[in-house]
């Protein structure tokens, strides 16, 4: 009897350390766990504060610091300079279709939007909370994004696995962490869903690797004006599109402008009309590399094309998609060259970038 009293009380202990490590620190806001995970010290008199004096998060802070400083000097600072130049009339909703947790280029390219809507197959993952155990996880955030932060895009592939690694699963922690470093402050992290009709239902963490399956961010940035991010697991095939209501969604929200980059190709197939239509029919604007709507598809009577940079095909990895039109258009033009690196030809000398403007809106001086 003696035993078993020393038998259950020992596993009486054990199941309140496990539990201990795993509790997660009580009165941290969605943008203390944004700013933590970002490697930036959270509010003061937030309950993460204290976690930031260790070597765990300081060695975490140091690489970030020092990773944000590269990519803004390179890539990010310089797209702000030509966005200025180059988008006079940015729409309030922003497109940005196979972006994975993109956030970064997207508020580079279109820092007025008041609503960003993202989309990739890569899934949304539970609300990141910060726990004993979870704060060591930092190591794998910091190589799910050592692609993004050194070549300009997400490898899909890579990141299915990687986001399913460690505490910090899915999507969602990394676009806490980019809207940290972009300087905004987060108000609200939603988990949604949607059904066919494309309206927007709550969800719960159960439905955090779903297809379909999305995440509603309320954030202001240093001017203090609100603005929105939904972040949607779907596919946008045409097979799709026709199931998931994200098409539908998108609608409500009438005319944009669409960043398309590191494509894969896939708006030149077949398979995936609807989701090029749709940008052909709602977007004011299309910033693409050639891995986006075809150049051909842009009907001459209907839009004004602009090309940045030099057109060298497509890389080997996507054999059979070189555009003679593409090609044409940017030897007429004489283009000028751009000084950041964009798409799968992510170095600067060699990126591509073309803007379309509707004729419509260039005709009013947009």
């Amino acid at each position: 009897m003696s035993r078993f009293l020393k038998a259950a009380a020992l596993a009486a202990g054990l199941v309140c350390f496990a539990l201990s490590q795993a509790a997660p620190a009580s009165g941290s806001s969605p943008d203390d766990t944004a700013r933590y995970l970002a490697g930036m010290p959270p509010a003061a008199d937030s309950a993460l504060a204290k976690f930031t004096r260790e070597p765990n998060w300081q060695q975490h802070a140091r690489y970030f610091d020092t990773a944000w400083d590269k990519l803004n000097a390179q890539q990010l600072s310089k797209i702000r300079i030509w966005s200025e130049a180059n988008l006079k009339e940015p729409r309030s909703t922003l497109f940005y279709t196979f972006s994975g947790p993109d956030f970064v280029y997207a508020d580079a390219f279109f820092p007025r939007a008041s609503t960003y809507i993202l989309v990739g197959l890569e899934p949304v993952g539970p609300v990141p909370t910060i726990t004993d155990r979870s704060r060591y996880s930092l190591p794998n955030l910091r190589a799910s994004l050592n692609t993004i932060l050194n070549i300009s895009f997400f490898i899909t592939s890579e990141m299915g696995s990687r986001l399913r690694e460690g505490e910090f699963k899915g999507t969602l922690p990394i676009l806490m962490m980019f809207l940290a470093r972009s300087g905004k402050t987060i108000a609200e992290v939603t988990p949604i869903s949607l059904d066919k009709d494309g309206e927007v239902r709550p969800t719960d963490q159960r439905g955090a690797f779903s297809t379909n399956s999305g995440v509603k961010i309320v954030f202001t940035g240093k001017d203090g004006a609100q603005q929105t991010l939904y972040y949607f697991s779907t596919d946008l095939s045409d097979g799709g599109v026709k199931n998931s209501g994200f098409l539908k969604f998108c609608e409500k929200f009438g005319m944009g402008d669409s960043l398309v980059k590191s494509a894969s190709y896939l708006l030149h197939g077949s398979n995936f009309s609807k989701t090029r239509q749709f940008l052909l029919d709602h977007s004011n604007t299309v910033v693409q590399d050639d891995s986006g709507i075809p150049v051909r598809m842009f009907k001459q009577d209907d839009w004004q094309l602009k090309p940045f940079g030099a057109y060298l095909g497509p890389i080997e990895v996507f054999p059979g998609m070189y555009q003679p039109q593409l090609q044409t258009l940017f030897r007429q033009s004489k283009p000028p060259r751009l000084d950041f690196g964009i798409g799968y030809r992510w170095r600067g000398h060699d990126s591509n970038l073309l803007l379309a403007v509707k004729k419509a809106a260039v005709a009013r001086g947009n």
